[in-house]
């Protein structure tokens, strides 16, 4: 395979450009070369895709660059042969030709949507024109027999379940087990429960030659004149063809999971408004579920990228777990909040560790957000008397609140989290209860004998625990401690973490009725 990177440089192009920027993708190589962009497809074969041999990179070269004019043709300027000559290589040259290029104009960066969506700068004038142009395109693409066959029942199933297949791998590392079971059965359930519902979408017209990849990395904006979508899928009919409500639903998700929340249902709102697909709202959700689970499954794939340097790869991962957070939610799901609560040295720390591995979800340490708020390290020690210093009740006060708002933005994106501190006041634990009311609470009380609280304390003084309490401190605190009257008990699990049983277990028995791993 010919490592293009590195054998094309700027003299191997026509124009001569004084800037050359290269960007490799796993499936390929695009050459930025002053205003002009080549784009050369690596030989590979990745199953939904086969670029192996030269035929077949000619005839995507060409496919995308018919299928592309259809929203930009402007910038889609067609296919170039690239030659040999003497061990050196140029483009646009039929002399021995050995690969092929789509040339296209290069879209302006300031315009880039995923720009745009960073900045925070995207408004309802750039989603009317998104809207303006995908109404006549999903009204005049290509329908019926041959197309109509991607949206039944049949095929939508083998999408789905293909995901599901393809993400077996990463259960435990990017989505939990209990999710990843709810997501599948919620989806299952949906298809059966509505084979009508997909037949009237073929029936009504609504299966179409769409985009594919329909999200803000694929759209670019002259200013507020005009959008351009470009680089649809054009190596898979069955990922491109579809539902007409796939497509929206992706760059619906995209703008849910950049924080869009609002621009995401005007964009869904002034389409179905000016096309008149009413009954898209019933498959919208489903959907975005569908879409949300695709690009978890593709950061996962990223994410074993040996080629990929360690740090991409954990944000991969990291990012996979973020999307498969969004399909939970669209497949109903409800984040849990877990509550590890007792006294300094019970436990507390070391329980949530351990259900970290579990549930995947965020720990949100007392002892790290308090220190936080006055801008010290986690490792800092201040051993203050009890209820002084930045353990005073103000200081108390400030860190509950800023736990409790971190948790909240976490499970309204989807994340289960847990709380890790004392909660010993009964204000602290109504406030959680209050504030997030809309998750399922679950309340993990730690509590040990005092001889083995002790010992710990003991041992704390040889090892580099985060936490400044001590025996007195704990001493102090089992005076204070408010029992957890109001919890309801159904949802308060207690834990005598003096026992050398399996707690963890004992949590997920609970939790979600079946054993741990």
């Amino acid at each position: 395979m010919i490592n293009w990177a590195k054998e094309l440089k700027k003299e191997s192009f026509p124009h001569k450009p004084q800037n050359l920027e290269i960007i490799q993708t796993h499936i390929s190589y695009v050459f930025i070369a002053d205003e002009l962009v080549y784009k050369i497809k690596k030989p590979v074969n990745f199953g939904f895709l086969d670029f192996t041999t030269l035929e077949l990179r000619k005839h995507f070269c060409e496919k995308e660059v018919e299928l592309n004019r259809r929203l930009c043709p402007e910038v889609y300027l067609g296919v170039v042969p690239i030659s040999e000559k003497e061990g050196s290589y140029e483009l646009e040259s039929g002399e021995n030709i050995v690969e092929y290029a789509v040339k296209m104009q290069k879209l302006p960066i300031e315009g880039m949507m995923e720009k745009l969506i960073k900045e925070g700068s995207v408004t309802k004038e750039h989603i009317d024109l998104i809207v303006d142009i995908l109404v006549p395109f999903f009204k005049n693409a290509r329908t019926g027999k041959g197309i109509d066959e991607y949206g039944s029942i049949e095929t939508v199933s083998f999408n789905t379940e293909e995901n599901f297949t393809q993400t077996k791998g990463y259960v435990g590392r990017a989505i939990n087990r209990w999710r990843y079971e709810e997501i599948v059965k919620w989806t299952r359930s949906f298809i059966k429960q509505n084979q009508t519902l997909f037949e009237s979408r073929i029936s009504g017209g609504f299966i179409r030659e769409g985009h594919g990849d329909l999200y803000s990395a694929n759209a670019c904006f002259d200013d507020l004149r005009k959008v351009y979508i470009f680089d649809c899928i054009e190596f898979n009919e069955r990922f491109r063809c579809g539902d007409v409500a796939s497509d929206i639903a992706f760059l619906s998700m995209d703008l849910d999971f950049h924080g869009f929340r609002e621009l995401s249902e005007y964009f869904v709102n002034s389409y179905v408004e000016n096309s008149g697909d009413r009954d898209l709202l019933k498959v919208l959700n489903f959907y975005k579920c569908y879409r949300a689970y695709v690009r978890g499954k593709i950061g996962c794939f990223t994410s074993d990228d040996q080629a990929l340097p360690e740090e991409k790869r954990k944000e991969a991962l990291e990012t996979a777990r973020k999307y498969f957070d969004l399909a939970y939610l669209y497949a109903e799901g409800k984040p849990k909040v877990f509550v590890v609560f007792g006294l300094s040295g019970t436990g507390k720390s070391t329980l949530a560790r351990a259900l970290i591995k579990e549930t995947l979800a965020e720990w949100i340490p007392s002892d790290i957000v308090r220190k936080s708020l006055v801008g010290i390290a986690p490792t800092e020690h201040h051993y203050e008397p009890f209820e002084k210093g930045i353990y005073s009740r103000e200081y108390t006060e400030k860190t509950y609140t800023k736990m409790i708002e971190i948790a909240k933005e976490a499970v309204l994106k989807g994340r289960d989290v847990i709380l890790d501190a004392t909660f010993k006041d009964r204000v602290y634990r109504e406030k959680v209860a209050q504030e997030l009311s809309f998750a399922d609470i679950y309340w993990l009380w730690c509590f040990a004998d005092d001889s083995v609280v002790r010992e710990r304390f003991m041992k704390r003084k040889e090892s580099e625990d985060i936490s400044d309490a001590r025996w007195e401190i704990y001493l102090a605190q089992k005076e204070k401690f408010e029992a957890p009257d109001e919890v309801d008990p159904q949802k308060l699990i207690k834990l005598d973490t003096s026992e050398g049983t399996d707690l963890i277990g004992r949590v997920i028995e609970r939790v979600y009725g079946v054993e741990s791993c």
